[in-house]
């Protein structure tokens, strides 16, 4: 599994409309064959940072990086973002989704 996050520094004039700016780039994403999650968190500590975390099956993230959609949102982020996001992109060998964390113990 191909998992990444990614932390966006939305500038302020449009952190409140960022779900809308992204939401067709969501919903294409989600669609991709390949695709585990891609799901949209806001900061707390910075409520001007959005959060991204996604995951692929393996073979699949490079697919999603040359799609239309991808090239489409980049144009579309690039103006409303302060400075280059953040990544961290890696490969998890063998997951192939969301584990239960078992130390609070509610199973």
């Amino acid at each position: 599994m191909i998992f990444i996050v990614v932390k966006f520094p939305v500038k302020p004039e449009h952190a409140e409309e960022w779900p809308s700016h992204v939401e067709a780039f969501t919903r294409a994403t989600r669609a991709e064959p390949g695709n585990l999650w891609f799901e949209w968190s806001r900061s707390l500590e910075d409520p001007n940072t959005y959060v991204l975390v996604e995951a692929f099956q393996d073979d699949a993230a490079a697919a999603h990086v040359d799609s239309d959609h991808f090239r489409a949102a980049m144009e579309t982020m690039r103006p409303l973002v302060q400075r280059a996001p953040e990544i961290v992109s890696t490969t998890i060998e063998g997951a192939s989704g969301w584990s239960r964390m078992g130390e609070l113990g509610l199973d």
